[in-house]
């Protein structure tokens, strides 16, 4: 073997030694990474209306879903409505991006009042939810996390029953501060447009949560929105949350509206997070 060839075939080499320990060393900072948001303390958006400021980790996989019920009280012209399965998939893109993705499956009965009460059913899936959020600070000790999201609700994935005439949208701000090792507040603050009007509202929310225990947690909420030209929406809940583990939490909730017709909610649910 030549000296040219030699050098060739060690050089070669070292370089291929090298390429394999940098793949190894990310690899590693992957699984290392991994292994540190497995044992991290699951953040979702439910079962509360105030949206988190915090994203769902680069390269895993949210899902959180359950069932929700809510009745307006008799006489009012109201709804009934029972959503067998509200879904949203949230998809972390980058360390500070998610990518959301939300459904409901529900049925609607509602009372329309010409003389009499006339009742209409419809049942099928919701509008579609498209939508991202960014996290524009999160994780800074001492300093509040602050995230900011917008959705589209797109007519053409919905049933025939649920189809509206124009695609809907809403965006918003979300902060959330620690207060004390076991109590937090967070609210939002932002403004939609529904498929049915031309209107639009400003929505807020704000939160109080408490940690009873490492596994048990409650909340508190006010929530609403203020439409230009009609009267202001105000309604409340309150619930719990049970940590079955770092990746996985249910929750139930009751509520009822301040301001407007709705007599009763209920909800309960849950959230996975998975790699992809």
């Amino acid at each position: 073997m030549s000296f040219k060839s030699f050098f060739f075939t060690v050089s070669l080499c070292f370089v291929t030694t090298v390429a394999l320990g940098q793949q190894q060393q990310k690899n590693g900072d992957k699984a290392a990474q991994r292994a540190a948001v497995a044992q991290s303390t699951l953040i979702t958006d439910r079962p509360d209306a105030t949206e988190s400021p915090n994203t769902v980790p680069v390269g895993f996989v949210q899902y959180e879903g359950g069932f929700l019920y809510t009745k307006d009280a008799p006489g009012t012209n109201g709804v009934e409505q029972t959503v067998y399965n509200t879904g949203l998939f949230r998809i972390g893109l980058l360390d500070n991006l998610e990518l959301r993705l939300g459904y409901n499956v529900l049925e609607e009965k509602r009372e329309r009042q010409q003389g009499l009460f006339k009742a209409e059913e419809f049942s099928g899936i919701d509008p579609m939810l498209f939508g991202f959020k960014v996290a524009i600070r999160q994780g800074e000790e001492g300093k509040a996390d602050i995230g900011a999201m917008g959705h589209v609700y797109l007519p053409f994935t919905a049933s025939a029953a649920l189809r509206p005439e124009t695609t809907a949208a809403d965006f918003r701000f979300s902060v959330a501060h620690t207060l004390t090792e076991r109590s937090s507040l967070a609210y939002n603050a932002g403004a939609m447009w529904g498929a049915d009007s031309s209107e639009m509202a400003y929505v807020y929310t704000i939160a109080y949560g408490y940690s009873l225990s490492s596994k048990w947690g409650a909340y508190a909420e006010l929530y609403g929105d203020l439409p230009e030209n009609s009267s202001p929406n105000h309604s409340w809940d309150a619930g719990l949350t049970y940590l079955v583990s770092n990746s996985v939490q249910l929750d139930a909730t009751i509520g009822s509206g301040i301001s407007t017709d709705q007599e009763i909610l209920f909800s309960a649910g849950v959230s996975v997070r998975l790699p992809k």
